[in-house]
């Protein structure tokens, strides 16, 4: 996709905060605990590579990403850290994998299985280092009991073409303050993980929730997500255990304003009539960026006063009611911080019944992001 240099609409991601909050984390972990950035989706929105970079500088010992092809842009840029594919690849893949020295996630030992020829093809200067997933009740991947899990074990003993290199599991309620579904899903990780007849250089089970508020489980990795970024993993539900510092922000200005009368209408549908007269200003920020059609009624910043989203969010551009008429090219902040007011990635969430998350990994690429360096 083009990105749009010659408008003026941006992401600001602070490469700082992501430092601060990876740091942060650090701090608490056990000595024999490693930290492993997870920049998946083009790092929620804030850039991969760019990421990866802060990251690293932060003391990130690894990455984890959710297809091969991420895997592998990290190898382009010149990232020699573990790398570990969280979803599930092709076997027919495995090769490719094992010479590029990126880890995979196995779920069954039919897997390895189909992936074994490949592996035997050629002479490999590595073998393929795999994690076995455990769905343990997240229902999504992996072994869901330990007969598959020790048959696969013994399978990969057997075939020097593969090391296990790790075991993990995915918590589907970590970011929940009752903790007994998650303690279900404990005990069943902990059964199966004794079942292995050897024990894997990492055991992870921590994302960002899990690691921020049930340490006690961290193993001796942990996936660290979406607090890198700054976003709490629960929402509002629970308060972290120090404070997130947000990486991005999200501006742009008015580039055409102009009043209205009692009765007009505005965009798409005329879903929006002015009450009466109104200063109206243009925002060349639209659905696709990722800015979403359901964010109308919502607002944005602009001289420290909400100024609402009116008519519905077009392709390109957007409308707001202005509190009066101000100049062309006058700051709009969708998120962040203006006129010592602050709109959060949460905020735009709520109002759009979704999680920070999505809004975060739907910009997309057509709006530039622009770096503030580390201190």
């Amino acid at each position: 996709m083009v990105s749009g240099l010659h408008r003026p609409t941006k992401l600001v991601i602070d490469q700082q905060a992501i430092k601060a909050n990876i740091q942060q984390e650090i701090q608490r972990l056990a000595p024999t605990t490693v930290l492993w950035a997870v920049v998946k989706a083009n790092g929620y929105g804030h850039g991969m590579i760019e990421v990866a970079t802060t990251a690293r500088h932060a003391g990130a010992t690894g990455f984890c990403v959710a297809i091969l092809d991420e895997a592998l842009a990290l190898r382009q840029a010149g990232f020699t850290e573990p790398i570990l594919v969280l979803g599930i690849t092709s076997p027919a893949y495995a090769k490719l994998a094992a010479t590029a020295h990126i880890s995979l996630t196995v779920g069954s030992q039919e897997w390895l299985v189909d992936a074994l020829p490949s592996l035997q093809a050629g002479q490999l200067a590595a073998s393929l280092a795999v994690h076995f997933a455990v769905d343990s009740g997240m229902g999504r991947i992996g072994f869901r009991d330990t007969a598959t899990l020790q048959a696969a074990d013994t399978f990969l003993q057997q075939h020097a073409e593969f090391n296990l290199e790790g075991l993990f599991t995915h918590f589907a309620t970590a970011d929940e303050a009752d903790t007994t579904y998650f303690e279900q899903q404990a005990a069943k990780f902990n059964q199966m993980h004794a079942a292995l007849v050897s024990e894997p250089r990492y055991v992870h089970v921590s994302n960002s929730a899990t690691s921020l508020w049930h340490a006690a489980c961290n193993g001796n990795m942990v996936r660290f997500g979406v607090a890198l970024y700054g976003l709490n993993p629960s929402g509002t539900a629970l308060e972290p255990p120090y404070p997130l510092q947000p990486a991005l922000s999200f501006e742009s200005e008015l580039v055409f304003v102009k009043q209205i009368q009692a009765g007009a209408a505005v965009s798409y549908g005329a879903t929006y009539h002015a009450q009466q007269a109104e200063w109206v200003g243009t925002v060349p920020v639209g659905y696709a960026d990722g800015w979403q059609r359901r964010l109308q009624g919502f607002y944005v910043l602009i001289n420290g006063q909400a100024c609402e989203i009116i008519g519905r969010v077009c392709m390109d551009q957007l409308m707001v009611r202005l509190p009066e008429k101000l100049a062309v090219g006058t700051k709009v902040t969708l998120v962040g911080e203006n006129g010592g007011q602050t709109l959060s990635l949460q905020n735009v969430a709520d109002y759009a019944n979704t999680i920070h998350y999505e809004i975060a990994c739907n910009l997309t690429e057509r709006v530039p992001r622009v770096y503030l360096p580390e201190k």
